[in-house]
């Protein structure tokens, strides 16, 4: 494939690496080598390996406890276990960044250039469904995938956003603990994954990406809290875009230092040598710059990554000590609990969300305006409007009175289908007829481009309830009310995900005590969620939305 390369490129390369360019180039010839990372909000390493066919044929990888190789021709894409989100198929370099941020558990994380998601569901398994995910991309098209990402992998505790990330900065002042900024660049380290990337490189100058990168970083620092963890990284080798991008940095942020990353697994040292004359900076902090690393091809099993990680000086403080408006919008909304009433629905108003008090017909209406344009811009196939009604245990969904918003519909049906699903942690809210439950913590999200507002739970209709398929994916099996279980080998896994209407014995599901088996069930497979079925008189009618089907 080398013959491939650009030869602006390769000059540049042997430049770089000297006596090592030889086997650099090498590289590009050997076998590509492939990565997936299990899903640790659903299972760990080990217990996926005893109920995968490929657990006896993966290799660890050094830096990702929860990476693994697997073996090219294999195709867990393919696999019922992908579909239940037990793990992303993801680039074994590409793992490093989240792993040298050190996401906590209960942290406020910022993943600013987010699609298609795959470390940010890495962050969210850190973080265990606790504390706060905010993912963004500026790109609309590309949040579609993000979004899909983060619901296949059952994440409760995030938001997903469309904008810039100035956008985002006024709204969340020195907010996060720990942000992630894998940065738009040239791709250099694409080149042997994908081909294209080859032309995409032609097109866009180095010069063109270290703007748009050094714009991005000046922003991402306003959010950082004091003490705060922020982790720059690339997948290039442009020194333009890793060593010199922190120099220009350093001398613009000086309550900003790199903490030393320890070049293991294979990984070098980033070079201060290469980013010399490029800022104004004192020669401790320019030799700082070591303390960065590259992950090159021909040194580990991966096609490459630069990372940088920073650290802000200081202490946070508590969060009625932040900036007052976004302490007084935390204080407002962290009153109300998810199973509490919340009185004040959130809807679209000219494409800024707004809170409002509203009598519960206006709701409705706004809510059916809404509801088309909530669909369409989510990419997810709307369900068809349903007559007639059902009530009480049997869980279908609810035919409620006409004045019922959809938030209490919410909360009237959610119990008739998870278990204590009231207690659930967080705030209930609703844009147009859509619900979602939020962080509580998380201030008011008012002129954000929003694709989702946190966990999508369900949508009104017609003062009806009809639960996501988000819902499904966030739950675990023995929080349902209705469940039924398959192997992943088994026929009826197979049909379930092609879309087909299943034929069951009543004995095969699992109820909870004191529900009926009819209404909606929960279908799984090894014991975890694949998605919703409306169960009656033997037959399971599949409700799985078009666009997640086994194609």
């Amino acid at each position: 494939m080398n013959g491939n390369l650009p030869r602006n490129f390769t000059e540049k390369m042997e430049k770089l690496l000297g006596d090592e360019f030889d086997s650099f180039m090498s590289s590009y010839d050997a076998p590509r080598v492939y990565g997936l990372r299990i899903n640790r909000l659903k299972l760990g390493v080990e217990q996926w390996k005893k109920l995968s066919d490929m657990g006896e044929e993966v290799r660890e990888i050094p830096w990702a406890p929860d990476g693994l190789y697997y073996k090219e021709g294999e195709r867990p894409g393919k696999h019922p276990h992908y579909h239940a989100g037990l793990y992303y198929i993801q680039e074994p370099s590409a793992m490093a960044p989240v792993e040298l941020l050190d996401v906590q558990p209960g942290q406020r994380v910022l993943d600013l250039c987010a699609a298609p998601g795959g470390k940010s569901t890495q962050i969210a398994g850190k973080l265990q469904g606790s504390g706060v995910l905010v993912t963004n991309d500026n790109a609309r098209e590309r949040t579609k995938a993000l979004a899909k990402n983060i619901e296949l992998a059952g994440v409760r505790n995030a938001v997903v956003l469309n904008d810039e990330p100035a956008a985002i900065a006024a709204v969340f002042p020195q907010w996060f603990d720990r942000i992630l900024i894998d940065a738009p660049c040239s791709g250099e380290g694409m080149f042997r994954k994908d081909d294209s990337m080859i032309a995409e490189w032609e097109k866009h100058s180095i010069e063109k990406c270290s703007l748009m990168q050094r714009d991005i970083m000046q922003h991402a620092a306003a959010m950082l809290a004091p003490g705060g963890r922020m982790v720059y990284s690339t997948c290039t080798f442009s020194p333009e875009e890793n060593e010199q991008q922190m120099a220009q940095f350093l001398a613009e942020h000086e309550d900003f230092f790199v903490e030393a990353i320890s070049p293991q697994h294979g990984w070098r040292a980033g070079r201060a040598d290469l980013a010399e004359g490029m800022a104004q900076l004192d020669e401790e902090r320019l030799q700082s710059i070591q303390g960065t690393v590259r992950l090159w091809p021909h040194l580990i099993e991966g096609e490459g990554h630069y990372a940088a990680v920073l650290r802000r000086s200081g202490e946070r403080t508590s969060i009625m000590e932040e900036e007052p408006a976004v302490a007084a919008s935390v204080k407002r909304q962290s009153v109300q609990s998810a199973g509490g009433s919340l009185k004040r629905e959130v809807v679209p108003s000219s494409g800024k969300r707004q809170e409002k008090k509203q009598d519960h017909r206006d709701e409705r209406r706004a809510a059916k305006r809404q509801t088309r344009n909530d669909w369409a811009n989510a990419g997810l196939e709307r369900p068809a409007n349903k007559k007639g009604a059902g009530s009480g245990r049997d869980g279908a969904a609810m035919n409620l009175t006409e004045e019922a918003s959809p938030i209490e519909l919410w909360n009237q049906y959610a119990e008739q289908f998870a278990i204590n699903a009231r207690s659930w942690p967080g705030r209930v809210v609703a844009f147009g007829s859509r619900v979602y439950i939020q962080p509580a913590e998380l201030p008011s999200l008012d002129g954000l481009r929003v694709v989702r507002a946190g966990w999508y739970v369900g949508e009104a209709i017609r003062g009806r309830f009809e639960p996501s398929h988000p819902l499904a994916m966030g739950l675990k099996r023995d929080e349902a009310v209705r469940s039924v279980n398959w192997s992943s080998s088994d026929e009826q896994t197979i049909r379930y995900l092609k879309g087909e209407t299943l034929f069951v014995d009543e004995s095969e599901l699992t109820v909870h005590a004191g529900a009926a088996s009819k209404g909606y069930i929960l279908v799984c497979t090894d014991g975890f969620p694949i998605g919703w079925g409306k169960y009656a008189a033997g037959m399971i009618k599949n409700e799985l939305p078009a666009g997640w089907r086994w194609m």
